[in-house]
C-alpha cells in the first residue's frame, strides 16, 4: 500500500520569519506552538511537518533497500525540491483558472482503490494503519489532479502531428520497434544559465558518472543526485517504446548493451547519465478485429435513462419477432456515425470504442444480439457480426511515429515551463540546513535582488 501514497503536502498557516517574502506571511493563534518552516515556494510555504511526513514515505518505500539511499540530509534536499516543485505547479494551475471538484477526487480515489482491488473503506483504513491521514491522502490527489491539468493545457499547442511529419519519420527510417526499460540521472542546467553555471553542472554529472564508474548503485545515485521529477523513483523511466525515450540519448541507447551505463551527455534541459535495463522486441503487430453493428438510444436532460432503456428493450424484442435490424437501426438508432449504414460499425479493434462495448463484444458470440447496455452515452443494443485476425504493423508504426513526435513535443515543452516557473518563481530556504546550490538561503536571496534593482 505504501506505493500508492505520493509525498504528502500539508496546508498550514505559519509565522515567517522578519526576512521572508510579506506575500507569504500568515499569523496563528496566540500562543500555539508554531510549525517550523524550510523553505517558500512563491506565495506558499513548505512546512518541516510536511518535509518530514514526505521524507518517512520514502524511507518506507526503500525500507528493504534503505543502502539504496542518501544520508538524510541529502535526501531531504531531493524530497524538498520535490515539494517545491509540486507546490509552484499547483500555485500556476490555481492561478490560470483550473479547477477539481470532489467528484473528481472521488473518483481518481475509487480508481486507485480499483487498481489494487479494494474498496475505498479499505482503502482507508490501510491509510491509517500506515499513519497517514486520509484528508491529507485526498489532497494530494487534488493537487495531482491539478497538475495533470496543468500539464495537459500546457502541452496542449503541440497535440497536433502533421501527416508531413509522420511520412518524414517513417522515411528516416529511424523509427525503432521495441520497448527498452531505463533509469536516468539528470544534472539540470538553470535557464538562461552562464557559462560558469554549465560547467559547474558538466562537472557535477562527470563527478556522478565516476561514483557509478566506482560502484555505487546507479538508483542510489539517481536518488541522491538526480534534478528529475524521477528521481526519488530512482530515476526509473519503466518500459518505453524505442522512440518514447528522450531524443537526447534515442540513439545512444539503440547501441547499449542490457546493464550498460552511458557516458555523460548533454540535452535540452541539462546534462544526462543512462543506464539500460533491459530491451524487448515489438514482432509482428496481428490484433483480433471485430465486425459489430448498434442501435444507441441516448439519455439526455429530456430522454431520462429509465425512458431510454425501455425504448432499447423494445427494440431488441422487435428484432427477436423478426424486424430487419438495418431498417430499425436507420429508424431508432441515436448514433449519427452508424445509423445510416444501419448501424454498421466496421471492424475495430475490442478496445475501440470503450471498456463497456468491449465487454459485450467479448461476451458476444457471432450473429447474436447482446442484451441491452449502458454507456456514458445512452443505452444500445449490439450484434457482433464476425472476427478476424489482422495484420496491423503497418498502421500501429504509424500510430507509433505519431505517438513518438507528440509525445517528444509534450515532453519538451512542458520540461522547459517547468524551468521557466522555478527561474521566474521566488524560492529560497529559510536556514542553512536546508539551503543548498539550487535552493539559495532566502537572505542571500533578497540580498542578490537587491544588488540586482540598486541603480
Amino acid at each position: 500500500m505504501n506505493k500508492l501514497i505520493v509525498p504528502l503536502i500539508a496546508c498550514c498557516l505559519v509565522l515567517l520569519n522578519a526576512f521572508c517574502a510579506p506575500r507569504a506571511r500568515a499569523q496563528l493563534a496566540d500562543k500555539e506552538q508554531l510549525d517550523q518552516i524550510v523553505a517558500i515556494a512563491e506565495d506558499d510555504v513548505i512546512l518541516q511537518s510536511e518535509l518530514d511526513r514526505a521524507v518517512g514515505n520514502v524511507l518506507n518505500q526503500y525500507r528493504s533497500n534503505p543502502q539504496q539511499l542518501p544520508p538524510r540530509n541529502l535526501l531531504e534536499q531531493q524530497v524538498l525540491q520535490r515539494l517545491i516543485m509540486q507546490r509552484l505547479q499547483v500555485q500556476r494551475a490555481q492561478g490560470t483558472g483550473i479547477r477539481v471538484s470532489d467528484t473528481d477526487v472521488d473518483q481518481a480515489v475509487q480508481r486507485v482503490a480499483d487498481q489494487n482491488k479494494i474498496d475505498v473503506r479499505t482503502l482507508r483504513a490501510s491509510l491509517e494503519r500506515d499513519g497517514l491521514n486520509y484528508d491529507d491522502f485526498r489532497k494530494n490527489m487534488r493537487e495531482q489532479i491539478l497538475v495533470t491539468r496543468l500539464q495537459q493545457r500546457v502541452v496542449q499547442s503541440q497535440a497536433n502531428v502533421s501527416d508531413a511529419e509522420v511520412q518524414i519519420l517513417l522515411a528516416s527510417n529511424s523509427l525503432k520497434s521495441g520497448e527498452v526499460h531505463l533509469q536516468h540521472i539528470l544534472i539540470t542546467v538553470p535557464e538562461a544559465a552562464d557559462a560558469a553555471a554549465i560547467q559547474t553542472a558538466r562537472e557535477k554529472a562527470e563527478s556522478v558518472k565516476k561514483q557509478v564508474d566506482g560502484g555505487m548503485d546507479f538508483t542510489a545515485a539517481a536518488i541522491r543526485f538526480s534534478n528529475a521529477q524521477d528521481a526519488l523513483q530512482g530515476g526509473d523511466l519503466g518500459w518505453r517504446r524505442y522512440d518514447e525515450v528522450p531524443e537526447a540519448f534515442g540513439n545512444l541507447v539503440d547501441g547499449m548493451q542490457e546493464g550498460q551505463i552511458s557516458q555523460v551527455m548533454r540535452g535540452p534541459s541539462g546534462f544526462h547519465i543512462v543506464k539500460l535495463l533491459g530491451k524487448r522486441n515489438a514482432g509482428k503487430q496481428v490484433v483480433t478485429e471485430y465486425h459489430a453493428r448498434h442501435i444507441m438510444v441516448k439519455t439526455t436532460d429530456v430522454v431520462s435513462s429509465d425512458e431510454a432503456q425501455r425504448e432499447i428493450v423494445d427494440i431488441r424484442r422487435r428484432l427477436e419477432s423478426g424486424e430487419d435490424f438495418v431498417k430499425l437501426a436507420q429508424k431508432y438508432s441515436q448514433d449519427a456515425n452508424s445509423a445510416n449504414d444501419g448501424g454498421d460499425l466496421g471492424w475495430f479493434a475490442i478496445d475501440q470504442f470503450g471498456t463497456r462495448v468491449a465487454e459485450v463484444v467479448a461476451q458476444t458470440k457471432d450473429n447474436e444480439i447482446s442484451q441491452p447496455f449502458q454507456t456514458e452515452a445512452g443505452w444500445h443494443i449490439l450484434q457482433r457480426l464476425g472476427q478476424r485476425q489482422q495484420d496491423r504493423t503497418e498502421d500501429m508504426l504509424k500510430e507509433q511515429a505519431r505517438d513518438v513526435i507528440r509525445n517528444r513535443k509534450a515532453e519538451e515543452e512542458y520540461d522547459n515551463f517547468l524551468r521557466q516557473i522555478r527561474s521566474e518563481s521566488y524560492v529560497c530556504a529559510v536556514s542553512n540546513a536546508h539551503a543548498s546550490t539550487e535552493l539559495p538561503l532566502c537572505s542571500e536571496f533578497n540580498a542578490g535582488n537587491a544588488k540586482k534593482s540598486a541603480p
